[in-house]
Order: structure tokens, then sequence, then C-alpha cells
């Protein structure tokens, strides 16, 4: 075991990359999937959610994101499976990835409450460019982009490991893995540059009374080269129905490659979810930008919404927290 925890961390803190940040959804700690594939099966109930994000509403060009996924777990629970589609527009392009998840879950402890996980995802990711849409510059010389809408099919993979035991959970993930590599045509490397990103998150619960449960969190996203984004959350549980709180988002953008004159981007976002019964929920984020540009004269909207598949005899009674 001690082999394969090595031979994965030097995976994912080994990788190489340049500045190309991958769409982010505010409400991710509702469902850690969309980061890290390691949280396949933690609920240990299938299960299915969903986001939509509106960015910068109204500006044009601005990015809209949705994704859906579905996972679970089998095999006694030592095992988990997930399935993940999602679509990113922003301007002239259009991306489309689809992933298949699965993951192995190692208890730790007698009852499986403490689990380290490790997870893998592999699929394809469309790339689709409107050239119609842009001005190109004259370093551009590949054909296929002149002739109109460029499209580029890649296979594409993850890694990831998550640790949770009852108020605590921390993992580690990369992304984008493969996508580079299949990348051929010059313009999609110079306008769409699909580069791998390194995930950390770490969080939480903190009992304050019979009614209330704090919920801290962190979300690290590196690409070594470009603006490292931190992520700072905190949330209150009210008597088991309702998550209410926000975060900070930053970057740090002290690094050789960027330019002085950078804004530095920062965000405030105000979140709530609220379990409208045992099977459904539903959630609702507001970002406001920070920084000083034109951005923060237009709002960003984020709706979620997940839906629980129960089983009678599942360990994890309610499965509200991570």
């Amino acid at each position: 075991m001690n082999k394969v925890l090595s031979v994965l961390i030097f995976i994912l803190c080994g990788v190489t990359a340049s500045a190309q940040q991958d769409a982010q959804f505010s409400q991710y700690m509702f469902n850690g999937i969309y980061v890290n594939p390691a949280y396949a099966g933690y609920r240990e109930q299938w299960n299915i959610h969903a986001f939509y994000r509106n960015q910068w509403t109204t500006y044009p060009g601005a990015p809209k994101t949705f994704s859906v996924a579905v996972d679970g777990s089998a095999n006694n629970d030592r095992v988990g499976l997930g399935l993940q589609v999602m679509n990113d527009k922003l301007g002239a392009s259009n991306t489309t990835s689809v992933y298949g998840t699965y993951a192995y879950r190692i208890p730790l402890n007698e009852d499986g409450s403490s689990r380290l996980a490790l997870g893998i995802s592999g699929g394809f990711m469309q790339q689709r460019l409107d050239i119609s849409m842009l001005s190109t510059s004259s370093s551009i010389t590949d054909p296929a982009l002149v002739n109109g809408e460029n499209n580029r099919m890649m296979p594409d993979a993850r890694f990831g490991m998550f640790y949770n035991r009852e108020r605590f959970y921390a993992g580690i993930s990369a992304s984008n893995l493969l996508t580079q590599t299949f990348q051929k045509t010059e313009a999609l490397k110079e306008i769409l540059p699909m580069k791998p990103h390194i995930y950390f998150t770490m969080g939480g619960l903190l009992p304050l009374s019979e009614e209330l449960i704090l919920k801290p969190g962190l979300l690290v996203k590196e690409d070594l080269a470009g603006p490292t984004s931190v992520d700072i959350n905190a949330f209150i549980l009210i008597s088991q129905k309702l998550w209410l709180g926000g975060s900070y988002r930053s970057t740090y953008l002290r690094k050789s490659n960027l330019e002085n004159n950078l804004k530095k981007p920062a965000a405030l976002v105000a979140m709530a979810e609220i379990f409208v019964n045992d099977k459904l929920r539903l959630g609702y984020a507001y970002d406001m930008t920070m920084n000083g540009t034109a951005a923060t004269s237009y709002p960003t909207h984020e709706l979620s919404i997940g839906y629980f598949f129960k089983r009678r005899n599942a360990r994890m009674m309610s499965p509200r927290y991570f």
C-alpha cells in the first residue's frame, strides 16, 4: 500500500503545465466528484447531482457551464462508481466532456467510518471553436481554424485520493492528464490550451450545539504556471435542514512567468442549500467579483440539485455533511 500511495503522489504532484484554468463551481463542496474521482461512492448511496452556472450574467460571451453526475457504491461499499457529463461554453469555444469513474475504497477502522479511496476517471473531451466569433492573428497558421468551426475529440484521464473520517476529509487530485498530448493543431494549443491541474481539498465539522454544525473548508487549484486559485469557505448546518454560508476566492500571482501588472482576481460567494426531504436537495450560489474590473458589474448565478436513491441498509443514515 505504501508503494501504491508513493506512486500516486508522484503522478499527482509531478505534472507540468502552463496557464489555463478549468471551469469551477462555487458549490463544489456539495459533491466532491467534480474535483476528485476518488470521491465516487463516498455517500454509499446512489445519487444524481446537477449544476448550472451562469457566470457574469448578461456579459457577451461570458461562461455558461452545465454538469450532471451520478455516483454510488458497490461490492459492500468497497468500490465507488460514477459517470459525469459536462458542457462549458465560453465565447467562441464550446467544450463537452464525458468521464466514467472507478474508486477503490479502503476501510481504515472496523466500522468503516474512516476510509482512504483511490480513484481514476477516463473519458473523452470534445473541443469546438467557432472562428467566426474571433479576430485571428497572423501567428495562427492552422488551415482548419481558418475554415470555420474547429472540432477535436480527445481522450482524457483524472486521478485522485480522498481520505475521510466522521468529522474530517482531505483529498488531492489531478485533471487533464492526457488532453495536452492529443491537442494536435497549433490553433487549439494557442487558443484553447488544456493543461493539467492539481486540486487539494480539506474540510471538517465542528458541532456548535444540537441544532448547529460549522463546516469550514479549503480548495486550492494549481496549474503550476498560471495563478494559483485559493477558495476558503464556511457553512452552518441548521437543524439538519439548511446549509447557509459562503466563500472567499482569491489567487496567488507571484510567479516569474506572470506579468507584474495583472489585477488580482477575487470574489465573494454567498450560498445556501436546503434539504426538501430525505431524497431531494436544492442549492444556490451568488458570486460577486471584487477585483475592480468590468466583471464587478456582472453577477454570477449558480443552481444545483441533488437526488438520493436511499437504500434500506445504508450505513450512513444521513449523507449531508461532505
